[in-house]
């Protein structure tokens, strides 16, 4: 998604804010911000849609929970029958191909169905969700469940074709742009690891059996539609907090990390640095999820990791090969 778009959609959000919504079924508050006047959505279709959902907390206007620019991943949602008046499939059935809006819905009816907790200090018993609707799949009147369903399945394998074409294309210039961005004088290593060692540590270095202590904050290269960095984990609270990604359940401190248990840029990187050293490393996809993904991370996804190591404890078992996996965050 280009930048001019996110940040189109992040001052459209705010301005929804700002303005009356009208009110829909149940509690559901709509506000309609493009409408290209196609048919619309209704129950069997498949959408793909781009959106950002917030909250209003206690100490932020706009606390994101969702936002799939930022993640550069769309969401695909089949329509399904409502919940309860005035859910999210209420609300998309309102638009169609190409339209956009804001709706506001109640959590407490969102906890109820849905079965997940409410998020913690809110100041408002609302969720926010501006979407754009990009592309709808309509099931006909007399189209068999089995003819559908194959249409959905080439449908959301043709699209996510593409994301993974777009993104192995983009992922050398997006290194570079990150690099050029912050002015960054980086290194290589023969594997194709650019880092930074900010401090060198000591001398020890880790095996691949040690357990190592560490500070760590994990981004992706590109930005958030707001301008700050994209962070998708971290051990640091405050960083968590700023970045929007605070969770009340983890535990932020050093974690402890089995290094045969890592991908290899994450491995190469903490092996470049000793105890209380600080590197920060960006690691391409072949030396992280590579062309699979995994959660959060798009397949051909540069990552960028800030590593401090706090200490370093040694193993005995015979070493095992390097999986394709990064810290995540403690529970």
């Amino acid at each position: 998604m280009k930048k001019g778009i996110i940040i189109l959609f992040a001052a459209t959000l705010g301005l929804a804010a700002c303005n009356n919504y009208k009110k829909g079924e149940g509690d559901l508050q709509y506000k309609i911000l493009k409408d290209e006047g196609k048919e619309k959505i209704k129950e069997g279709d498949f959408v793909k849609l781009n959106g950002i959902q917030t909250v209003e907390s206690n100490t932020n206007a706009d606390s994101t929970l969702v936002n799939t620019y930022d993640n550069e991943r769309p969401a695909f949602f089949p329509i399904s029958k409502s919940m309860f008046k005035g859910d999210l499939v209420s609300a998309l059935k309102m638009l169609g191909e190409g339209d956009s809006a804001s709706f506001k819905l109640n959590l407490d009816s969102m906890a109820k169905y849905s079965g997940q907790p409410k998020p913690a200090g809110l100041k408002t018993n609302y969720a926010t969700f501006t979407v754009k609707i990009e592309k709808v799949l309509h099931k006909t009147a007399n189209e068999a469940d089995s003819t559908f369903e194959k249409k959905k399945r080439e449908f959301f394998e043709s699209e996510y074709k593409g994301l993974i074409a777009k993104n192995k294309a983009n992922e050398a210039s997006k290194i570079k742009k990150y690099i050029d961005d912050n002015k960054l004088e980086v290194k290589s290593t023969a594997s194709g690891l650019q880092y930074i060692i900010e401090k060198p540590g000591n001398a020890e270095r880790a095996a691949l059996t040690d357990t190592v202590m560490v500070d760590y904050t994990g981004q992706f290269t590109n930005k958030k539609g707001d301008g700050k960095i994209n962070v998708f984990d971290t051990s640091n609270e405050k960083i968590a907090k700023e970045a929007g990604i605070h969770s009340p359940m983890a535990q932020y401190t050093a974690r402890p990390l089995v290094l045969n248990q890592l991908a290899p840029g994450f491995i190469e990187g903490v092996q470049l640095i000793g105890v209380g050293g600080k590197v920060k490393i960006i690691i391409p996809s072949k030396l992280g999820y590579g062309e699979n993904g995994g959660g959060p991370i798009n397949p051909f996804t540069p990552l960028v990791f800030d590593i401090e190591i706090k200490s370093i404890k040694k193993g005995s078992a015979a070493p095992v090969a390097a999986q394709p996996m990064m810290p995540t965050p403690a529970q």
